[in-house]
């Protein structure tokens, strides 16, 4: 198509400029809200009366729209890739929350007794026992969060160019170039497809036990089975 990677010169931006700025904006929040969940989950775990506000909090936090949260936050990160990537942050915890505690809390009983048998403390059974065995829920979690947050970058070409490919979808309209938009959404689908192959793989590396036909999606991601991928990437 005639002008398919003909990017504006007002985006200062190549194509691949854009590719790379919406994965950095998309995949930065994410690992963020990874960081976070991961304590905040084992917190909900040895405390559970602390679980039911934390997902209270979060699904509050996640109900607000992304514009609205993008307009709030621009009095203080201005119009900035930070502005944009925060709600991202906020938004995956709603997701990798309940999907590590319930895969936590999946770990069987006698794994645990036997790795304090051995001497694990509780932060070094958390991460070398409790985890590894998560990790296909925990994986499955982030597949969603990956998703939703690609596809929510483009949200923030409305707040001063930072939407990165979403930017092509504003510059379609202005220069009357529609390919501009079959490029933003194209690139965007197939980043989201790669992204999610990627963390597949990933799984298959971290848990050989696992069958390669159960999609890693077991018992324990019944909170992530909660909230089907469609609906949370269509925000």
């Amino acid at each position: 198509m005639n002008g398919f990677f003909d990017i504006p010169s007002d985006l200062q931006h190549s194509w691949l400029g854009l590719v790379g700025l919406h994965v950095r904006e998309a995949l930065l929040p994410v690992a963020a809200g990874l960081l976070l969940a991961l304590p905040l989950a084992q917190l909900c775990v040895r405390l559970r009366w602390l679980y039911a506000p934390v997902l209270g909090v979060t699904t509050v936090l996640y109900a607000i729209p992304s514009l609205a949260f993008f307009v709030v936050l621009i009095d203080y990160t201005g119009q900035t890739e930070l502005t944009v990537m925060i709600p991202l942050a906020v938004y995956s915890l709603v997701v990798l929350v309940p999907a590590i505690v319930d895969a936590v809390r999946s770990v069987p009983q006698e794994t645990l007794a036997a790795a304090t048998a051995m001497g694990f403390g509780p932060v070094r059974r958390y991460l070398q026992v409790q985890l590894p065995i998560a990790a296909p829920a925990v994986i499955a979690g982030l597949r969603v969060a990956t998703a939703s947050s690609i596809s929510l970058v483009s949200v923030g070409a409305l707040i001063g160019n930072q939407g990165a490919l979403g930017n092509l979808l504003a510059a379609a309209q202005k220069y009357d170039r529609p390919e501009l938009a079959v490029n933003s959404v194209l690139t965007t689908a197939a980043l989201a497809i790669l992204c999610d192959a990627l963390l597949v793989l990933l799984r298959r590396v971290l848990t050989p036990w696992m069958p390669r036909g159960s999609g890693g999606r077991p018992r324990a991601a019944a909170a992530t089975r909660e909230r089907p991928e469609a609906e949370v990437a269509a925000r």
